[in-house]
């Protein structure tokens, strides 16, 4: 995949997507991002999708990874014994049942039919043209299907 990075402020959230406005980088602290890194970035960055749309993929590729969802490829190495700090949230695993519950509430409230489009583009990082063409749909149908199916998931995740 052809990169395509640019310098982004480093913000205590991550790398700020929006540009720092006139004058350049306001911060001291920036970071090179590949734009090309993901599909969702990808059309993010050539103006396909708004912030909302974006945001809402992105939770919902973060969840796919918290919940570990993906296939394991290996053994796992995660210690056995975890020392406690003292943090009264969620246990690990609570979190990654947590997780797992809002990534298929977000699949479910996408609807049938669009959850092929959002695991292989968003979770699977597969670029839409051969999203649409293992689908079997028409080129360039996929990215009013995406549009659909993030827009409903930015509505399940309460994305303004």
């Amino acid at each position: 995949m052809k990169r395509e990075l640019v310098e982004r402020e480093l913000t205590p959230e991550g790398p700020r997507r929006r540009p720092a406005g006139p004058g350049g980088l306001r911060s001291s602290r920036s970071v090179t991002v590949n734009l090309a890194e993901s599909p969702l970035a990808w059309l993010h960055a050539r103006g396909h999708l708004c912030h909302r749309l974006f945001d809402a993929g992105e939770a919902l590729r973060s969840d796919y990874e918290r919940a570990q969802l993906s296939a394991s490829i290996t053994m796992r190495w995660d210690p056995v014994r975890v020392k406690s700090t003292g943090e009264r949230g969620l246990a690990p695993n609570e979190r990654q049942i947590a997780a797992r519950q809002r990534f298929d509430g977000a699949i479910r409230a996408a609807g049938k039919g669009l959850e092929d489009i959002l695991w292989r583009v968003v979770c699977a990082g597969e670029p839409l043209p051969e999203a649409e063409k293992t689908l079997g749909w028409p080129a360039r149908s996929g990215k009013l299907v995406l549009r659909i199916a993030l827009e409903r998931v930015a509505e399940f995740y309460r994305i303004t």
